[in-house]
């Protein structure tokens, strides 16, 4: 399974940011990195995520602009 993050703007737009890093082994590994990075992702012009596996969407779009409030 592979495990990888779509990265839009606040239109739903996708966008693919300097520090995209491709997939990963599992839900848990995609989740440390968001959580790691998404203050990066802002400044590279990415609002919103959303978690695929396998290509199907897990869940999101989630709001990066809400994590700052």
């Amino acid at each position: 399974m592979a495990w990888e993050w779509r990265f839009e703007r606040a239109d739903g737009s996708v966008t693919e940011p300097a520090a995209a890093p491709g997939d990963f082994g599992t839900q848990g590994d995609a989740e440390s990195w968001i959580g790691e990075t998404w203050q990066e992702l802002l400044e590279q012009g990415v609002d919103q995520v959303t978690l695929l596996e396998d290509g199907t969407e897990v869940y999101g779009p989630m709001n990066l602009h809400a994590a700052q409030e």
